[in-house]
């Protein structure tokens, strides 16, 4: 009898009316808007294209040496470490952040992740159901994202040019205002200085407006200071210093050391929020990450520890970016592209709107529409206001100006402009200014 062959005994394929459409059902989160950019970036590069990378904010500068030597030293440490993060590393955190910003933080009060960003989406899929994420326009291309994937509702507060891209205490009064009184779900609002995309920060006096606002409304406040030790002239003030009950800060090593691929993020959650709240981040960070790599942990235990050569390693950086910025800016806003100076970070965030009309005679009016023409004619890469919540049609992008070797400026003293490790920045915002001359 002939063995019965494949065919006659293979499974009848999967209904695509059942199993293939419950899984394809409903709107997939897309791909980030930053990550992508680089990717294009790259393969532009390997098809033999200059690119000047102004799309992707990664640090430029090196990680702080001593970091690097203890990570090195623990590479083969391979222990589970707690849940919470490992104890000395959080007090390191602590101790850091207590010196430098003048918050209260306390060890028992943080929570360590693989990044910042696994602590923001923990936050909001640790709130209620019903809770409400308020968030600016524009702002940092996760955050909405991420509450969607919570299943959570969102709300845009509008931000301007002429309030420097900030959410202004009136502003979130009167949305606030539209919310009936009988509505009393938690509200989290999310706050990032300096910003993403902007490189902007609110002045101290605003910031306390905004937080009398939050606490008349008992809001929840997120503030992402990932970028606050990056401050260009180190005035960056905490939003736990105007608002410490109702805070929950993160931070992490990506931007002010360099070391966005290590993957170490760090949260405060002030005490008066209770335990419940903290102990849902506990129950999420254990069915999720697990912990925080061990050697990266003890890594971070170094790079918090203030000293002499950390804090010129910062300064330096500070300096650098402060005067790059600067120059940008001014640059950009001579050509007619309205740009405001940056706080910190290493952002611009440029309005081409004075050229709108010329623009629209080639066929661009949009922000996406606008940066696939600098990309494609001029080899300049930028994110659009729309990535960051902006909406379509707003002439906005985001800038980031990184494409440098920071190991080759911090090994440097005084001014660095005219630097040749400097190049691709000069020549791309000299392309920029010269396109919109062109229109």
């Amino acid at each position: 009898m002939p063995a019965p062959s494949s065919a006659q005994h293979a499974p009848a394929p999967a209904s695509t009316s059942t199993l293939t459409q419950r899984l394809n059902a409903g709107e997939a989160p897309r791909a980030s808007d930053t990550l992508l950019i680089n990717e294009q970036s790259r393969l532009r590069e390997a098809g033999g294209e200059r690119v000047i990378k102004f799309g992707f904010g990664q640090s430029p500068f090196p990680v702080f040496t001593p970091a690097v030597k203890a990570l090195a030293a623990h590479a083969a440490d391979k222990a589970y470490l707690p849940v919470q993060g490992l104890a000395l590393a959080r007090e390191a955190v602590a101790a850091f952040h207590r010196e430098v910003d003048g918050v209260d933080w306390q060890a028992d009060e943080m929570l360590l992740a693989p990044g910042s960003k696994l602590l923001l989406f923990a936050l909001m899929k640790a709130l209620p159901a019903d809770a409400e994420v308020l968030i600016p326009d524009p702002a940092w291309v996760s955050y909405a994202p991420q509450a969607r994937m919570c299943h959570l509702a969102t709300r845009r507060l509008t931000c301007s040019f002429e309030s420097r891209w900030q959410v202004t205490a009136d502003a979130l009064e009167a949305a606030l205002a539209e919310t009936s009184t009988s509505d009393n779900r938690v509200r989290l609002l999310i706050l990032n200085q300096p910003s993403n995309p902007t490189g902007l920060s609110m002045s101290h006096a605003e910031q306390a407006e905004l937080a009398a606002v939050a606490r008349r409304h008992d809001l929840l406040v997120l503030s992402d200071e990932i970028y606050g030790v990056l401050d260009h002239d180190g005035s960056h003030r905490a939003f736990a210093l105007d608002y410490p009950e109702g805070t929950v800060t993160t931070t992490g090593l990506s931007k002010w050391c360099g070391a966005g691929g290590w993957r170490f993020g760090a949260m405060h959650v002030p005490a008066p929020l209770g335990q419940a709240l903290f102990a849902r981040l506990l129950g999420i960070a254990s069915e999720t990450w697990s912990s925080v790599a061990s050697p990266v942990q003890e890594a971070a235990c170094i790079a918090y520890q203030r000293t002499a050569a950390l804090d010129a390693y910062i300064n330096r950086q500070r300096e650098i970016l402060t005067e790059i910025g600067q120059w940008a800016a001014h640059e950009l806003d001579a050509a007619g592209i309205r740009t405001h100076a940056p706080d910190g970070g290493f952002y611009l965030y440029p309005d081409f709107e004075a050229h709108r009309e010329a623009l629209a005679k080639r066929g661009i009016t949009s922000g996406s529409e606008l940066t696939q023409a600098l990309l494609e004619e001029c080899g300049v890469a930028l994110l659009p206001g729309s990535a960051f919540g902006a909406p379509a049609e707003r002439l906005t992008a985001r800038l980031a100006y990184v494409d440098f070797d920071g190991e080759i400026l911090l090994d440097t003293s005084g001014p660095v402009l005219a630097h040749p490790g400097l190049e691709k920045i000069r020549d791309g915002i000299h392309t920029l200014t010269a396109f919109v001359k062109t229109l």
